[in-house]
């Protein structure tokens, strides 16, 4: 069995600037999925004081929606509370390896 492997970078963006951006990614990364590795992250300026998390995630397509994962995980209690919405930057297929059977 083969299945691919990608690479995405997410846009997370919380309510305000009085978001605690410490436990939004904690939120974030506190999400474990088969198939799904958190990377790299930095907070980026979006404007009025306000910053985004921008977090690079490696996924197993077979394994992981980001769709779900987003509309599931992200977007829903307990990690709205610090999550208002979330974007796909970037999607870029990096592999594709063969499982065993």
């Amino acid at each position: 069995m083969s299945a691919g492997k990608s690479s995405v970078l997410l846009d997370v963006k919380p309510w305000d600037d009085e978001t605690d951006m410490v436990k939004l990614e904690e939120a974030v990364r506190s999400i474990k999925m088969e198939g799904l590795l958190w990377g790299a992250s930095k907070l980026m300026p979006v404007g009025y004081g306000i910053k985004k998390l921008q977090i690079m995630m490696t996924i197993i397509d077979d394994l992981v929606s980001v769709d779900t994962l987003i509309e599931d995980h992200l977007c829903v209690e307990p990690a709205n509370e610090y999550i208002q919405s979330c974007d796909i930057v970037a999607f870029n297929k990096i592999c594709k390896f063969l499982l065993p059977v």
